[in-house]
């Protein structure tokens, strides 16, 4: 019975990282593929193919001379355009001018911006577990940021860049949007100090405060690109105080608005991750499919709500990776657009540019068998990517 029971225990697990991977990794694709296959057919391009998955495949039928298939790698998803680099045909991609082109080749990561911007307000529409309360610092490391601005224990940070501050999480997100940056802290030094349980997560928070609020004063700091170990980019411990957490929903516009936001912040939050790569020695973190699906595994145990965010920040990397100068990906096929433009109409010989998209895939294809097997190096041993 035991043993059983721990077999279930291991088995269940994984069902639901394997199902959720593949159901969130399909609406991704097929969203995204979406976006070329219509805007194809808004311009007349011949669409020869719609296909979910890779190749070999499962099953197909044909319309409107176009093949939809179902295939056997559930790892993304294609739309096969009539000449991609050759515009001998009036109905292939390469024959229409460029802002054709270009709005084709970018539909894909649009319709993943879409998505995102349209989960991120799907949170805000939900009704959730909303914390909110007062912020404060608990201990400073020296010579950080934060001590050199003259920060002290039990300051309350009520603002930051102009924005309230009303979990811990927030305070996390404002430091790392700024990194390297000049932001502006409004503070509150207390006149008396907390008393009661102190503690420095959100479920082991302050349960009893005494509060007389004292002075009010703004500070500037600089966030660290590489701070020490444990001590943070700002070089502060911080706990939430006097919390509140209620069940709240946003309506019609103030989701979207809201939804908008939090979109626009994780944008600012990849770019610092990218610029870390280049001006600092931070290490970037890079998963294949292995790692995403163990990610979305340990998410999808959570709840639905921490599986739709991160849907939407997968949509989000989604976008923005196809947009990248990346040779095979819609990005590269922009670029050779782009090179066509300077070269003011002269465009690249097809087999020139058919050649170095298929390095592209060659490559690409290589650095995920490498990253995967980092994956499974790191599930073995026991460690996530979300730790």
């Amino acid at each position: 019975m035991g043993e059983t029971n721990s077999t279930e225990n291991r088995i269940k697990p994984l069902i639901t990282t394997i199902l959720s991977f593949i159901c969130i990794l399909a609406i991704l694709v097929i969203i995204h593929e979406l976006g070329h296959f219509l805007t194809a057919k808004i311009f007349k391009i011949k669409v020869l193919e719609f296909g979910i998955g890779y190749p070999p495949r499962i099953l197909s039928f044909k319309k409107n001379s176009t093949i939809y298939s179902l295939n056997i790698l559930p790892l993304g998803g294609f739309v096969k355009l009539l000449g991609e680099e050759d515009p001998t045909d009036p109905q292939s991609l390469a024959k229409q001018n460029r802002l054709v082109r270009l709005t084709v080749l970018a539909s894909g990561a649009i319709m993943n911006f879409i998505l995102a911007l349209f989960l991120f307000s799907l949170l805000y529409a939900l009704p959730q577990e909303r914390v909110s309360g007062n912020i404060q610092i608990m201990d400073i490391s020296q010579n950080s940021p934060a001590d050199l601005a003259g920060l002290k224990p039990g300051d309350l940070i009520m603002k930051i860049d102009g924005h309230s501050i009303r979990n811990s999480q927030e305070a996390g997100q404002r430091i790392r949007m700024k990194l390297g940056e000049t932001t502006t802290w409004s503070i509150i030094r207390p006149q008396k100090l907390i008393t009661g349980s102190i503690g420095f997560t959100q479920e082991n928070s302050i349960s009893e405060s005494s509060i007389s609020m004292g002075d009010k004063f703004s500070v500037a700091l600089v966030p660290r690109w590489n701070p020490p170990e444990g001590e943070g980019n700002a070089g502060i411990i911080i706990s939430n105080m006097n919390v509140t957490s209620i069940h709240k929903s946003e309506i019609n516009i103030n989701a979207i608005w809201h939804g908008f936001e939090v979109m626009t912040n994780s944008l600012l939050l990849i770019r610092k991750e990218i610029t870390g790569w280049i001006v600092s020695s931070m290490t970037p973190q890079f998963a294949g499919p292995i790692g995403i699906a163990q990610v979305t595994g340990e998410v999808a145990r959570e709840g639905i709500i921490p599986l739709i965010n991160l849907s939407a920040l997968l949509s989000l990397q989604l976008a923005i990776l196809n947009l990248l100068p990346i040779p095979a990906l819609d990005g590269g096929r922009i670029m050779f657009l782009f090179i066509e433009i300077l070269r003011r109409g002269k465009r690249i010989p097809p087999e020139k540019e058919a050649f170095v998209h298929l390095a592209g895939i060659i490559i690409l294809l290589s650095l995920i068998v490498v990253i995967s097997y980092f994956d499974v190096a790191r599930i073995i041993t026991g460690d996530s990517l979300l730790k």
